[in-house]
């Protein structure tokens, strides 16, 4: 397995504790907690990913 490149939303700050990073590759998105960087992480297919996405951009 290649070395993941992470990276935290541009709408994420330093000074926010709850941030996720997240790291894509061609077939799948991993995502992980950022204060946990050795922590279990969670893996989807693109077409879950963009739905969850989707979905989190309508919520107030």
């Amino acid at each position: 397995m290649t070395e993941l490149t992470w990276f935290k939303s541009s709408h994420s700050s330093n000074e926010d504790a709850q941030c996720v990073e997240v790291a894509k590759t061609p077939d799948t998105i991993h995502v992980r907690d950022s204060k946990d960087k050795t922590g279990p992480q969670l893996t989807f297919e693109p077409p879950a990913w963009r739905a969850f996405v989707d979905f989190a951009a309508t919520i107030d």
